[in-house]
């Protein structure tokens, strides 16, 4: 969450014109960038030296507040743009989500004919499916037992995690045009190599949308076997939706009695709890 945080920060000092205050009669609007950049650069150095908590980020709150307080009034793009900033920092750092949304609807109420007020609605739409997505992945916790589906794969035969018990099941969420789908997709290939004669299976979720491409994609794979779920949807996948899966490549790996291990298990840290997994069985 906080690579996001960074990126959120980044975009908006980018976006930032080169007098955003120019409407302002207390001062040059010009002294507002150092300032702003002043405030994001310390945030990212707190947050890269693993100073995350609303302790650590106090002081760089406080700025924000006094930065919006000296151009009290203004309600252009640049003010509502520190306040998004803000509410960022609450829901991507500090998971404080109704202090964010609080800002959010400020930014609606007050800053309605802004960049930013005017997706206001979609903003906190967002927010709110996250919320739910959230809520969802709650039941993903290691040691509960996998809320299972039952579909059929791209062969048209059944697929489910409960058709392969006692063995070790990772379900990969991922697509053909995910830049770190396919990074990672060697890794997953190669533990299947390593791993299928002692009981590990993959299955696959596809959040593909063009079924000829997903094809060959797969017949240029070598070594990736496994069954596949696909419903043409793309984000709007059914199994997506049903664990709320927000981004991809998403895993979950579940143990031999059909509880789950982990979730998000990639490189190293996938074998190793493959491995483990079985030598349990």
């Amino acid at each position: 969450m906080k690579n996001i945080f960074y990126f959120v920060l980044t975009s908006f000092v980018l976006l930032l014109p080169a007098s955003p205050f120019a409407q302002s009669t207390n001062r040059p609007a010009s002294s507002m960038d150092p300032e702003l950049q002043a405030i994001v650069q310390g945030v990212q150095a707190k947050l890269k030296a693993g100073k995350s908590t609303e302790t650590d980020l106090a002081p760089d709150l406080a700025n924000f507040d006094k930065l919006i307080a000296q151009h009290a009034g203004e309600k252009t793009d640049a003010v509502a743009q520190i306040i998004y900033m803000k509410a960022m920092l609450y829901l991507q750092v500090l998971d404080e989500a109704d202090k964010g949304k609080a800002l959010i609807q400020k930014l609606k109420s007050d800053y309605p004919d802004t960049r930013i007020g005017k997706k206001a609605d979609q903003i906190l739409q967002m927010m709110d499916k996250q919320a739910a997505a959230k809520k969802i992945q709650s039941a993903l916790a290691p040691g509960l037992k996998f809320p299972d589906f039952n579909e059929k794969d791209l062969k048209g035969n059944p697929i489910s995690v409960g058709a392969l018990k006692g063995k070790v099941v990772l379900v990969d969420f991922w697509a053909t045009w995910c830049g770190p789908c396919r990074a990672e997709l060697p890794n997953v290939i190669a533990n299947y190599k390593k791993y299928h004669a002692q009981g590990f299976e993959v299955i696959g979720v596809s959040l593909d949308s063009d079924r000829d491409k997903l094809d060959a994609f797969l017949q240029k794979q070598d070594g990736m076997t496994w069954a596949q779920y696909f419903d043409g949807q793309g984000w709007q996948n059914k199994l997506a939706g049903k664990y709320g899966v927000e981004s991809i490549p998403f895993t979950i790996l579940i143990g031999s009695d059909g509880k789950i291990i982990g979730t998000e298990l990639r490189g190293e840290a996938l074998g190793a709890a493959v491995a483990k997994a079985l030598a349990k069985k």
